[in-house]
């Protein structure tokens, strides 16, 4: 007899089963189907709650692209990837002590912010039409992904299922939070900015979504932002001002160096962001298209002619050619390019990505010099950035990319209306004084209403919960302090 056999027998032996504890074989059964029927019942009450209403009879279901829908499906994955890229960008810019807790932040927003878009953000986002109180708050039409559905379209133009728009675009809402974070890197309680994320999503990201691309005022002005110039990097950068500015400047902030600790690292996050911008841009188009082509060839131009400028800049003002100067370039440049994707001609590209960069590269150096406490440049690069591209798409943008015949030849789709973004406007090479104005007033609404509200975020979580860190988790590193790990722990002798 084994070991283990030996061991129930005395167990048997110590605890002998009462008589009346006999089970007959379908009993036992049931006791062991039990779990699963319950949890099958749980099942069949929650899909009836949130069971989506019948549809109507339709002449003829929708007909989707089967090559636009694998298209959105791969951009989707790609825009997704660039969070992670984003928190190795940001994790090799910090000290050794904080790049699990930097990277943490990006990590945290796929968790917390992925589950705050099905439930209500995408509804407010995209829901509640355009009209009344719709030009400036979506509605409840879609909470928890109600009519979201794989067989019907978010919008007639649309040939791709409404239930992928809506992951794509979840994808945008996941990123733009944690692009907050360069700024607040070294000091914030986890916590906080885990709060934080789904409160600015929620209350900030959301209407702003719906005044550009979910038929609200922004839209109806005929404002241009192919891929999220305002409501992603405006968004965002003065966001990072707001809070960076509660927050107050890391402990020696001026005093000591705090050098990146891993630019290889830094390198490689940026990489895999220009790898993924191309879904950003390109998939914003929404059909693998000639518009999508136009954005994905303007996202390469862009980002290359930013990387070039700022390392000449580097060169003339250095001496020297820094490795993270060329990265921070081309993200500036694609920071750049994303309103003015579909937009501009390549030429139009090239001058969007290298004056983009050089105001960037103005802005970041000012910053350095001043007492606000940027850490790793998230209002110099995105805020700034995005505010210029927005500008700039008001200069450059070509119309005839606009017009319907030629969007026809592109696309293969019948244009009507003005809330579709793939309508460009002659800019002010061609005249367009007031297209140009328009963006102007726009991004700065935009950046009025994000730095003011997350102020104000900011100002009730620091009440609530407290916004920092102690000194001495500050002083031994956020890694070991907040999450009880290292990121390059070694081994005692």
């Amino acid at each position: 007899m084994t070991q283990s056999s030996n061991f129930c027998s005395s167990l048997r032996a110590k605890n002998p089963a009462p008589a009346s504890s006999t089970r007959t074989a379908p009993q036992t059964l049931l006791r062991l189907c039990a779990p699963f029927l319950l949890m099958a019942a749980l099942s069949l009450v929650t899909s009836t709650a949130f069971a989506q209403p019948a549809a109507a009879p339709a002449a003829e279901a929708p007909k989707f692209d089967l090559g636009d829908s694998a298209w959105m499906l791969v951009s989707s994955a790609l825009v997704l990837l660039m969070t992670p890229g984003l928190a190795f960008f940001y994790g090799g810019l910090v000290r050794g002590k904080n790049v699990l807790n930097t990277i943490m932040m990006s990590y945290g927003a796929m968790a917390i912010l992925g589950i705050a878009w099905v439930i209500i953000g995408y509804s407010i986002a995209f829901g509640g039409g355009g009209e009344g109180i719709h030009n400036y708050i979506g509605g409840l039409d879609y909470a928890f992904f109600n009519g979201v559905g794989y067989a019907n379209k978010y919008a007639d133009a649309h040939t791709i299922p409404h239930m992928l728009f809506a992951v794509f675009q979840g994808m945008f809402f996941i990123i733009t939070p944690a692009l907050i974070s360069g700024s607040l890197v070294e000091r914030m309680k986890f916590t906080t900015f885990f709060i934080y994320m789904a409160a600015w999503g929620l209350l900030v990201y959301c209407p702003v979504a719906h005044w550009v691309w979910g038929g609200g005022w922004i839209g109806d002005m005929g404002v241009m932002d192919f891929a999220g110039g305002a409501v992603v990097h405006v968004n965002a950068g003065f966001a990072a001002l707001a809070a960076c500015l509660v927050l107050k400047p890391r402990k020696g902030y001026g005093s000591r160096p705090m050098l990146p600790h891993s630019l290889p690292l830094c390198l490689l996050g940026v990489g895999l962001l220009w790898f993924g911008w191309f879904g950003f841009n390109a998939g914003s188009a929404l059909s693998a298209n000639g518009l999508g082509v136009l954005a994905f060839t303007n996202t390469q131009i862009g980002a290359a002619a930013a990387m070039l400028m700022w390392m000449i800049l580097d060169q003339i003002t250095r001496k020297e050619m820094t490795a993270l100067g060329a990265g921070t370039g081309a993200v500036a440049g694609l920071v750049g390019i994303t309103p003015a994707c579909g937009f501009v001609s390549p030429m139009g590209a090239l001058f969007v990505g290298a004056i983009t960069s050089a105001v960037c590269y103005l802005m970041a150096t000012l910053r350095a010099k001043g007492p606000v406490d940027d850490s790793l440049d998230a209002f110099a690069v995105h805020g700034v950035g995005g505010f210029t591209g927005a500008v700039l798409t008001g200069i450059f943008s070509v119309g005839a990319i606009g017009d319907p015949a030629y969007i026809k030849t592109l696309t293969g789709m019948t244009v009507a209306g003005d809330k579709t973004n793939t309508l460009s406007l002659p800019g002010l090479l061609e005249g367009g004084t007031g297209v140009f104005l328009h963006q102007i007033l726009a991004t700065g609404a935009v950046a009025i209403y994000t730095f003011v509200m997350s102020y104000i975020i900011c100002l009730v979580l620091k009440a609530v919960m407290g916004l920092r860190a102690s000194d001495e988790a500050e002083e031994r590193g956020l890694d070991v302090s907040l999450h009880g790990e290292e990121a390059y722990a070694t081994e005692s002798a």
